[in-house]
């Protein structure tokens, strides 16, 4: 399986959200929207719940344990997080998990379920199709990275960001590349 990669390009990161919207629904737009701004793994993101909102000295965070890892996330939610969040809750106010399943018959007889991956790793790979990137679900994680590294310039808090072990890891990940690299000697004359 070809390895996913980073949206590089901030007008293609608008495209998808709307591209996911018109063939997949809104949905699944939250869905890219909201990753793209907590940078989870994708399993992490579907099972969010609402009771994992919390509020302290008048901030908003969603606090999860990492399924692959074990670790704690506690991630602050900046504006456009908070009002996916909030408008899902006003239009699914009996939803246990923010990105519940719904479509299906079968569900009225189950309890809640969050969405299934697999249909979201199949808008991803079709929507990646037509902007020509190949998308997957670690796309919303790397290209938060992606972008972060390219606005600050450090990979320290970008590694911290994504609870990776080394920047190494984060460099490649977030789809650094020595041409990446190369370029900065062009554009860095001293």
């Amino acid at each position: 399986m070809r390895e996913v990669s980073p949206v590089k390009d901030l007008v293609v990161v608008g495209q998808v959200s709307r591209l996911l919207d018109k063939h997949y629904g809104r949905q699944m737009a939250r869905i890219w929207d909201l990753g793209i701004n907590l940078a989870l793994r994708i399993t992490d993101l579907l099972n969010l719940k609402f009771e994992d909102l919390i509020t302290e000295r008048g901030e908003r965070y969603i606090v999860t344990r990492e399924k692959k890892t074990g670790k704690t996330a506690k991630i602050k939610l900046n504006s456009k997080a908070a009002d996916i969040v909030d408008a899902i809750r006003a239009e699914f106010p009996h939803h246990v998990y923010i990105f519940q399943s719904y479509r299906s018959p079968r569900v009225k007889n189950k309890p809640p379920a969050p969405l299934d991956r697999g249909n979201v790793r199949k808008a991803f790979a079709a929507i990646g199709d037509i902007v020509d990137v190949h998308l997957g679900t670690h796309s919303m994680r790397k290209t938060r990275g992606y972008h972060m590294y390219q606005q600050i310039g450090r990979i320290e808090p970008v590694q911290k960001m994504l609870r990776h072990s080394s920047p190494g890891v984060t460099l490649r990940y977030i789809g650094i590349e020595q041409s990446d690299v190369d370029r900065t000697f062009d554009e860095l004359v001293l």
